[in-house]
């Protein structure tokens, strides 16, 4: 008998195929303005296991009732399908948490060009965790992300675009599906002649039949719960924004009927299916014995599981929205389980008017020419072909890097971060890099010299230049020039260190740098600095050094430095005013101790210091370095470890680092505003002083390393 030759299908209409864990559903339809109109359909279920939880196992056994599905229709209709829209199973979704977190230049507004590559970076180590796991080179396609939150110097921040830092972290949830799921798809429709129209996500095409686009600004859950597995879709701000899986569905009812009353699988779940329809059920277990129950008593037994199944959807919702959802829209065959909505909205706190089950018959804009399907187990089905009418050939959209031919998954709106992930290109290679740094000692201080910052790579799209957010379509060309590395900084001795300082002493201009030693050699200011270099400079370098230059008595006289009483061991610093003051005949700085205690004195009793009262028989060290040969030598506190000292103390006062270089019998807590830059001569408050964190008095003695505390609360 000579073969029927099929005429090509008509231009207006559509092909679709559902490939499911139970059932294979084909449908025929066209788009007449808002309507959906299905000409034909075909439901036929696998024979055999084939697929578990909607991964593809065994692709000749699905190509077979693929075939079938389309010989039925084509029979029927009397054209030739050669085309079909298709969908990834929801489950087949990974979402994976991970974070990146970067040290930042903190003199530097972050810009969006920084956040977008530290996402880009977390999206990257979520599909490496992936990949760990899997314990194979899986890819993964980035369907979506969210970022959950940034912290900025380890406190969270809304937006750090802006904002100054020195560190930043993000944390991102990622929804990845893996290449073998789409690999399986294809392979399945190309054995079965078929060529691939669009495919899509079953979350997306039944968002698209349930969740129309203009009430995607509503915060929204979509529940599609099927035989092993439940999907969760969530809706918000216009876009689908999150996918979840939960790996129990309507296949542990029919379990737990199975394990209850003795029964095969199949048996089972025509008992959980009748529930729907009848008071009183019939059926033979596996000893032989007929069985009758009232739907009563079943529903009895199942309402532990019902109620688990609906605890651990309720507990993915709140994981992917943070908060109950405005309402939940239930599909799939598992929603019909009874009081499963009544656990949901319960757990929810919701009104049971805000869980609603959605069926086909519900649907607007949905006509069927023949006798209609029925249920909430065909409203994927149907979305999967009205998502293809929007978005034909818009499943994948090619795109090359750098002459690298990819496809990316067009299930959102795709931009050039979601092609160099697939590429493989890291986000840090994106980001200029400074060249290595130099560490010298700079009269005995260690002094860093950075390097200079490199190029950022350069993105394009067609020539055009772009950046890691631009958009990108289907045939776009990606070009990008990596960054480069910046050079180390070449800087003179003369950058670092200014050879023509001088400070101005009563009007005459004094130099305070004489010479510049590197390394044991003097060195010009040309001379170009080196990793390690030992820089020592010579010349006047405090105050007591130009009293010793000028050959002054520093018992007689009192200097100012900008106009500020100061002490003999204040280091001069380049363009300051020093000046004297002698004092009259009779009086020497040793007596000036007692002038700065009776200050002190005079604002404490003004409520202005919150110090604890110095011991009347304790007398200050003089602060300005009075001659102490005659004191004892041992000191009234019993302290002997440090009653001569000679040589170099080091403190951190307000978290920076003092050096004192004396040559002195003790110092206490008030020698130490010699040393530091600290205005007590107006009150702004009261002056707390700490000392290795407890409070501190005037009189207290200070030891090499102490840490001090000094400042103004209200």
């Amino acid at each position: 008998m000579e073969e029927l030759k099929l005429s090509p299908i008509p231009k207006d209409l559509l092909f679709a195929l559902d490939i499911g864990t139970r059932n294979v559903v084909g449908t025929i339809a066209r788009k007449i303005e808002d309507t959906y109109e299905i000409i034909d359909y075909e439901v036929l279920p696998h024979p055999d296991r084939a697929m578990f939880d909607g991964q593809i196992h065994d692709i000749e056994k699905v190509t077979q009732v693929v075939k079938r599905v389309v010989a039925k229709l084509e029979d029927r209709n009397g054209f030739r399908l050669e085309k079909a829209a298709i969908a990834a199973a929801g489950r087949a979704l990974k979402t994976e948490k991970a974070s990146a977190e970067r040290d930042i230049d903190f003199t530097k507004e972050i810009d969006k060009a920084l956040t977008d590559s530290l996402e880009m970076e977390a999206i990257q180590w979520a599909q490496k965790s992936l990949t760990k796991l899997a314990h194979k080179h899986a890819n993964y396609y980035c369907v979506g992300y969210s970022v959950t939150r940034y912290h900025l110097d380890g406190s969270l921040i809304m937006n750090p675009v802006g904002h100054k830092g020195s560190n930043i972290q993000v944390e991102v949830i990622a929804t990845f599906l893996p290449h073998i799921v789409v690999d399986s798809l294809y392979a399945v429709i190309h054995k079965s002649g078929l060529e691939v129209l669009n495919l899509t996500l079953e979350p997306i095409a039944a968002m698209n039949v349930t969740i129309p686009q203009n009430l995607r600004l509503l915060n929204l859950a979509l529940v599609d719960i099927g035989a092993g597995t439940s999907d969760i879709a969530i809706s918000r701000d216009g876009t689908v924004e999150s996918y979840g899986m939960v790996a129990v569905a309507g296949d542990k009812i029919t379990e737990k009927l199975a394990e209850h009353y003795l029964l095969d699988f199949n048996t089972a779940e025509t008992l959980k299916i009748n529930l729907l329809t009848g008071d009183e059920h019939h059926f033979v277990d596996i000893l032989g014995m007929k069985q009758t129950v009232s739907t009563e008593s079943v529903i009895e037994i199942i309402t532990p599981a019902i109620s688990e199944i609906a605890t651990r959807v309720v507990d993915q919702i709140m994981m992917l929205n943070k908060k109950a959802p405005s309402a939940v829209f239930c599909i799939g065959g598992g929603s019909q389980m009874p009081l499963f909505m009544e656990h949901i909205s319960e757990a929810l706190s919701l009104p049971k008017e805000r869980v609603a089950l959605k069926t086909v018959e519900q649907l607007e804009h949905v006509r069927f020419l023949g006798d209609p399907l029925m249920g909430p187990e065909f409203i994927t089905p149907i979305g999967i072909g009205i998502t293809a009418f929007a978005e034909r050939e818009h499943d994948f959209i090619q795109v090359s890097v750098n002459d690298n031919i990819l496809r990316l998954f067009n299930a959102k709106a795709l931009r050039v971060s979601d092609a160099l992930i697939i590429a493989g290109i890291t986000a840090r290679s994106l980001l200029a890099e400074r060249g290595p740094s130099i560490e010298i000692s700079l009269d005995g201080n260690s002094k860093t010299i950075r390097g200079e910052f490199g190029e950022p790579a350069k993105i394009y799209i067609n020539g055009m230049i772009a950046s890691l957010d631009s958009s990108i379509g289907h045939k776009d060309q990606i070009t990008i020039d990596p960054a480069t590395k910046g050079t180390a900084t070449e800087r003179t001795l003369g950058e670092v260190v200014r050879y023509d300082a001088s400070v101005d002493f009563r009007g005459q201009k004094i130099p305070i740098i004489e010479t510049v030693n590197v390394n044991g050699v003097n060195r010009t200011g040309d001379y170009l600095l080196k990793e390690g270099d030992v820089v020592i400079t010579k010349g006047i370098h405090t105050i007591r050094e130009l009293c010793q230059a000028f050959e002054l008595d520093p018992r007689t006289v009192v200097f100012t430095k900008n106009g500020v009483r100061s002490s003999l061991e204040a280091t001069l610093n380049h363009g300051e005013t020093i000046d004297y003051e002698v004092m009259p005949s009779g009086i020497q700085t040793d007596d000036l101790v007692d002038d700065f205690t009776d200050v002190l004195k005079d604002v404490t009793d003004k409520g202005s210091l919150d110090l604890l009262k110095n011991d009347e028989n304790r007398a200050f060290e003089d602060p300005f370095e009075k001659n102490m040969s005659s004191l004892p030598e041992s000191d009234e506190f019993g302290n002997e470890e440090s009653l001569v000292y000679s040589g170099v103390m080091t403190f951190t006062v307000n978290g920076e680092t003092v050096t004192v270089e004396k040559h002195f019998k003790q110092m206490v807590f008030v020698d130490i505003f010699n040393h530091i830059d600290f205005d007590i001569s107006e009150a702004k408050g009261i002056l707390m002083l700490k000392l290795n964190g407890e409070r501190a008095r005037y009189t207290d003695v200070l030891k090499n390393g102490d840490v001090i505390d000094i400042g103004w609360t209200k």
